[in-house]
């Protein structure tokens, strides 16, 4: 069976918009940040990008992003640090890999969305706590930080599941 939401391989121009939007709108979430005095990063705009790669473009894609727009983000703005960069790449392969693992077992895009964002989040936390320290973690996970990311998770993930719900019944 295979595990790719969409099929890889083939040259797709909604690949292309989708990696030249994911790049755009994390390298100007410093200067959205800044303009509309509103910390954007609370909407988590690479795992947005990531979960629209996993819906309009190929693993492959989502995997590669994962790992480029966290660089991106650091080679343009300086943020993330580097060893928060990398806990950040990680995080976001792990819920890639997490969401095509969960999808290709169960087949429920909602479930699926939500497991792997959730997952993924706690080994993201997980990783600051060893590499940081419990300050580090108490001042990342606010509780503004932790109830908007609570609802970005119900949000994609319902998202997921409108998509996903659409496309297979397009299909039969």
């Amino acid at each position: 069976m295979d595990t790719t939401i969409n099929p890889s391989g083939t040259f797709r121009y909604s690949t292309v918009i989708t990696d030249i939007a994911a790049l755009v709108f994390v390298g100007l979430v410093p200067a959205a940040s800044h303009l509309f005095k509103f910390p954007v990063y609370y909407i988590e705009p690479m795992r947005v990008m990531l979960i629209l790669a996993l819906l309009y473009s190929s693993r492959w894609n989502a995997y590669a992003l994962a790992i480029v727009l966290p660089l991106f983000s650091f080679l343009v703005s300086g943020h993330p640090s580097p060893v928060k960069m990398m806990i950040i790449m990680a995080e976001l392969v792990f819920n890639t890999w997490l969401f095509l693992y969960f999808y290709q077992k169960t087949r429920k895009s909602f479930l699926s969305a939500f497991s792997s964002i959730v997952i993924s989040k706690v080994f993201c936390y997980a990783m600051y706590l060893v590499v940081f320290s419990m300050a580090f973690v108490k001042d990342e996970a606010g509780i503004t930080f932790l109830f908007a990311q609570m609802i970005l998770t119900i949000v994609l993930s319902i998202l997921v599941w409108i998509i996903l719900t659409r496309r297979s019944s397009r299909i039969e």
